[in-house]
């Protein structure tokens, strides 16, 4: 998984922070990496543009399927870096998992769709799409036919995901909206796993996780020795790994200057400053 990982790293789909310079995240705690698996669609560019184009089309969810097929396909086509991962992730699908048991392929709104759309098509599974309020539609492996979910009872589903984190996606929605239609979850494949107790949780549902690339120790060895950090950076991710609250807190003690330097900055990071400052996250 080496020129993966590569192409993580070349499309900044996974980016490590500057020293003393940690992300701010959504919930308003901090950290040193930050991951934008979607990224390795082609380009940032390339990314965020189709997932433009997902939104714009998200008013009807019958056409939808197609169409962003339509779009992926093409960059398949036409991208090295998208089709080297979608071959390998599909590759390592079928090393771990009979192909044949699969009855569909599944993948929620909307990151899942740069990867489940392509690999149904690939394996010739027809594919159901799952929108975050449990709607689906199912279409055909090519997405020529889209209908309104119907059961599927006793069915085997793979799903297909750009990250899984704590699994809270697959949680609330995947397995939700897979079980209404009378089917289960059996796999889920993603490209990066974020190793916070996502494959667990599925694991207790008795789902097979997989994924191509695990955001751990061994991942920050290889940024090293790629140059892209240096020796005070990979002690920073080192401690993160075993235990990030711990750590973010411990720098924040150290840098104080840290938080009053975001409060004045732009809208976005000031609200998320100010969240970890309401809620008083680290418990300082």
């Amino acid at each position: 998984m080496s020129d993966i990982i590569s192409y993580l790293f070349g499309t900044n789909a996974i980016r490590f922070c500057e020293e003393n310079k940690p992300f701010w995240y959504t919930s308003g705690k901090i950290g040193p990496y930050f991951i934008n698996t979607h990224f390795i669609y082609g380009s940032e560019k390339e990314a965020v543009s189709l997932l433009g184009f997902i939104d714009e089309s998200l008013s009807d969810k019958m056409t939808l399927p197609k169409k962003v097929f339509e779009k992926v396909l093409k960059q398949y086509n036409e991208n090295k870096i998208y089709k080297d991962v979608i071959n390998s992730m599909k590759a390592y699908i079928e090393e771990n998992i009979n192909i044949s048991e699969v009855d569909y392929i599944s993948g929620g709104e909307r990151r899942d769709w740069f990867f489940s759309n392509i690999i149904a098509y690939l394996f010739k599974k027809p594919h159901i799409t799952i929108y975050k309020d449990l709607n689906s539609v199912i279409s055909n492996y090519d997405f020529s036919k889209t209908e309104k979910s119907y059961n599927i009872s006793g069915k085997k589903v793979l799903h297909i995901a750009d990250l899984i984190t704590v699994a809270s996606s697959y949680l609330r929605a995947w397995i939700p909206a897979i079980e209404n239609l009378g089917g289960k979850i059996s796999w889920s494949c993603v490209v990066v796993d974020r190793m916070q107790g996502g494959e667990e949780k599925l694991s207790e549902k008795n789902i097979k996780s997989l994924s191509l690339v695990k955001v751990d120790k061994d991942l920050f060895k290889k940024a090293l020795e790629m140059g892209i950090i240096n020796e005070n950076q990979l002690e920073m991710l080192n401690k993160f790994f075993d235990n990030p609250d711990n750590t973010m807190k411990e720098f924040l003690i150290n840098h104080p200057e840290f938080i009053e330097n975001s409060l004045n900055s732009d809208e976005k990071t000031r609200k998320r400053a100010k969240l970890l400052l309401d809620n008083n996250l680290y418990g300082i």
